[in-house]
């Protein structure tokens, strides 16, 4: 049975804080080599390699997150400890790095992550970004998990898998006016201004076909690579939106704005991308659990 060297996940932790052997030595007192050995003999008593060299720099594997995360945890179990014993205890926490698209819908983000927001057990951590970026975090282990609006290529070098989490048709929306004809699609974009996604969007490459086959050039308002600037975006205009229900679904519940034309043929999707991975987060796990 391996032996954990507590000493040994001490030192690991200083070389991930520090990124390099050479400062946590400095920061440890000991020398570079010392802790080199040290460091090699934690990784022989887990049997698996914590850091992989990468342009002369160390960065933390699979394994190694991992082992950090839980170094964490024990190191975070010490003060519990302490605080047991003085009368302040608390609670342990889990944590998910959840990396959202910047174009995703932030109702859709919150509906996904709504059984976690309220748990005192679990702390969630969301970065934004765009699609390259936030998967460049995700394969160096620092996300756990990516939302996006679009599926991601599987290769042999990633692995990603792409779950589909939701599919929703795609509507115009607009204000609601009293004494006014009906909207009439397509004919009435001839002469009602639109707000669509930007050329980058799925849905605005279907719109642009559909729009093509009725020979109709629509009036563009603006375009919008964000759901919530094309939120605000719909709120504001006196024309038409091209968007999700669920991203103006709080003022088509109150009201303030309605569905003009829904295009069932069109559909916004959602996915939560994640990687293949031997030790996957418990907590995302349970997560993706309860959407089957």
């Amino acid at each position: 049975m391996a032996f954990l060297n507590y000493h040994h996940l001490r030192y690991f932790h200083a070389i991930a804080r520090e990124g390099s052997l050479t400062k946590a030595a400095e920061h440890l007192n000991l020398s570079q080599s010392a802790l080199s050995v040290q460091l090699r003999s934690l990784e022989q008593s887990l049997g698996q390699p914590l850091f992989e060299r990468k342009h002369k720099a160390l960065v933390l594997t699979e394994a190694g997150r991992i082992a950090l995360e839980y170094a964490d945890s024990i190191f975070r179990s010490g003060e519990e400890l302490t605080d047991l014993l003085q009368n302040r205890a608390k609670r342990r926490r889990s944590f998910l790095r959840v990396g959202a698209a910047s174009n995703l819908s932030r109702n859709f983000q919150i509906t996904f992550l709504r059984p976690l927001i309220t748990r005192e057990d679990v702390e969630l951590i969301i970065h934004s970004g765009t699609l390259r970026e936030l998967l460049a975090q995700l394969q160096a282990h620092t996300l756990d998990v990516v939302l996006s609006n679009t599926p991601v290529r599987r290769d042999a070098e990633t692995g990603w898998h792409s779950h589909l989490l939701d599919e929703q048709p795609v509507s115009l929306v607009g204000h609601k006016t009293r004494g006014k004809k009906l909207f009439k699609f397509p004919e009435d974009l001839r002469t009602t201004p639109i707000v669509l996604p930007s050329l980058e969007s799925s849905i605005r490459t279907a719109f642009d076909v559909l729009m093509d086959q009725t020979g109709i050039r629509p009036i563009i308002a603006a375009e919008v690579d964000d759901m919530a600037v094309l939120r605000l975006m719909a709120r504001e205009t006196n024309g038409v939106t091209l968007v999700p229900p669920v991203v103006v679904q709080d003022e088509l519940a109150s009201g303030a704005l309605v569905e003009r034309h829904r295009f069932p043929q069109i559909k916004e999707t959602f996915y939560a991308i994640t990687p293949s991975r031997r030790f996957p987060n418990p907590t995302l796990r349970e997560l993706m659990g309860k959407r089957r």
